[in-house]
């Protein structure tokens, strides 16, 4: 399969209609190519430090959303504030996925660092990630489909280094990622 990636910056310019259309895009490909029907939305992180929140942050805002609004086209979304999903459980949490949802391809969405001139940087692609590796953990891949934040610019920090990243960045990049996953979410017909 093409390995498509885009390019998104956190902030005004933000397209959540573009940014939407692509990630639709992206789930028609796959499904094409593997049959998985069913979406999950699998956001990774820790409610524990700032710089490793996005995830949650962004399993939180679709909730809040999805209990507004009604059922977004039969998507899961696993990974909030109450209930994150980090290095501790993703092994477990995988299991369960593939156990009792075998049908459903996953978009993984989770905190990076990178470049400094990057941070703020937004990247959405087909493939998989390995979170944790960031700051040294050396976690099982997972996702048909990524969402990465940059949300720290520099080599090899360590887990306190993530702790000091400006909450205002990282709710700044959840807001984006759920306007741009929800306007998916409008675009997509029911599959459960």
């Amino acid at each position: 399969m093409e390995k498509k990636r885009f390019y998104h910056w956190a902030g005004r310019k933000f397209s959540p209609e573009v940014f939407g259309n692509q990630l639709g895009e992206l789930i028609g490909d796959v499904r094409k190519k593997t049959g998985k029907q069913k979406v999950i939305y699998l956001c990774i992180g820790s409610d524990r430090s700032t710089g490793d929140s996005l995830g949650p942050l962004v399993g939180h805002q679709l909730c809040r959303l999805q209990n507004a609004y009604g059922d977004f086209a039969g998507t899961m979304i696993i990974g909030t504030l109450k209930e994150p999903v980090h290095a501790i459980n993703l092994r477990k949490t995988m299991e369960v996925i593939r156990r009792y949802y075998r049908d459903a391809l996953i978009v993984a969405v989770d905190a990076s660092v990178g470049c400094e001139r990057n941070v703020g940087g937004i990247t959405l692609g087909i493939g998989s990630i390995r979170p944790g590796m960031g700051v040294r953990k050396w976690l099982d891949e997972v996702g048909d489909i990524y969402i990465t934040g940059i949300v720290y610019g520099g080599r090899h920090p360590e887990p306190e280094v993530l702790q000091s990243t400006r909450l205002s960045l990282v709710m700044e990049m959840a807001e984006c990622i759920s306007s741009g996953i929800v306007e998916t979410f409008c675009h997509m017909s029911p599959t459960v």
